[in-house]
């Protein structure tokens, strides 16, 4: 499948060295302002080459609207959007043409489909996020009308955890981190693998502010499941958590129970959601990326005629995906909190009511 979304639906298409990736994202309310320069800066903010902790790719990431937006302004049809692709080198990829690669979707692909894109992975490729924060900036322009906040940053590098979560420390930060404590610490273990030729894996903190209670669809349209779905579906990423997570597992229920107050809740284990609904607390995720599997060591594995060899690796890779991977989350995030605000305006009759009288 390469659509997502009940109401709100999109779906992308290209390949990492194909002419161009997009996406067409149908649902989107007529009347919503469409500021391109605000979808620009988001896919600035994800697009490779602008550090030595991202891959030296340089993709200049123009989005190109299409279709859906008239005089600035979102018409209720299909919005469609292209990044063409400007710095392909495919000639960088010819040496592992009938080679799978170790943590790649080289293998899979192979075996489901019978053939694959080998240039820089093709569709199973991370440039094809580029579209999906496309996507994603104009649910954040749908977000804000409601008053509703992303934010995203990076709280562990190689092992090396934040103490503390600064969200507008991760906005001025080159690897978004959010502990200027660590920060440097986390910088070096990345340029250390990547001088040695490998990668680390890092993990993304998720919060979004603002949400109403109520969104979520049980029992098999529940906010969290869903949301863990949207994540899981990004490149590189093994786990999610919602609120305190794994650690939930090892605590008692007088623990890990959020009590309530007149005022709200005191505590936030849950990450804001209840019953897969949200309860109106901040929603919490991280999201944990396995190191980037494109490294520059000798490694073993078979061809396609199933013969064992040995292979070294070409290209431009980030030593640590999960850099460019938050903004992504990010997107996604949005795209589903978007769905199920539209979703969830039919869950009361007053609702129905109110809007057609």
């Amino acid at each position: 499948m390469n659509s997502f979304g009940e109401k709100i639906k999109f779906s992308t298409f290209g390949e990492s060295h194909g002419v161009a990736l997009g996406c067409i994202l149908d649902g989107v309310p007529a009347g919503l302002s469409i500021d391109e320069v605000y979808i620009q800066s988001e896919l600035d903010r994800r697009k490779p080459g602008k550090s030595e902790f991202e891959t030296s790719r340089k993709e200049a990431d123009k989005v190109e609207i299409l279709s859906g937006v008239f005089e600035g302004i979102s018409t209720g049809t299909p919005i469609a959007m292209l990044i063409y692709n400007t710095n392909q080198k495919s000639k960088d990829y010819s040496n592992i043409k009938d080679i799978f690669r170790p943590g790649h979707a080289d293998f899979t692909y192979f075996h489901k489909y019978g053939l694959r894109d080998y240039r820089g992975g093709g569709r199973s490729s991370a440039r094809e996020t580029a579209a999906r924060v496309a996507a994603g900036a104009i649910a954040k322009l749908m977000l804000k009308e409601l008053g509703i906040d992303i934010k995203s940053g990076i709280s562990a590098i190689d092992g090396i955890e934040a103490m503390e979560n600064d969200f507008l420390h991760a906005k001025k930060s080159l690897i978004y981190a959010l502990d200027s404590k660590v920060e440097e610490a986390q910088k070096n273990a990345i340029l250390k693998a990547k001088n040695e030729h490998d990668s680390v894996g890092g993990v993304a903190k998720i919060v979004i502010a603002g949400a109403p209670i109520g969104l979520g669809q049980p029992l098999y349209y529940k906010l969290d499941g869903v949301l863990a779905d949207a994540m899981m579906g990004i490149n590189a990423v093994k786990a999610v958590e919602i609120g305190d997570g794994i650690l939930s597992s090892s605590k008692h229920g007088s623990q890990n129970n959020d009590e309530i107050t007149k005022d709200g809740f005191s505590s936030n284990h849950s990450g804001g959601i209840l019953g897969g609904i949200s309860n109106g607390d901040e929603i919490v995720l991280n999201v944990y990326f396995k190191p980037t599997p494109s490294i520059f060591k000798t490694q073993h594995t078979i061809t396609t005629q199933n013969e064992e060899v040995d292979f070294s690796l070409k290209g431009r890779h980030d030593p640590c995906v999960a850099i460019r991977g938050s903004i992504v989350c990010e997107a996604m995030a949005a795209l589903v909190i978007a769905d199920m605000l539209v979703l969830n305006m039919g869950s009361k009759m007053d609702g129905v009511i109110n809007y057609y009288k």
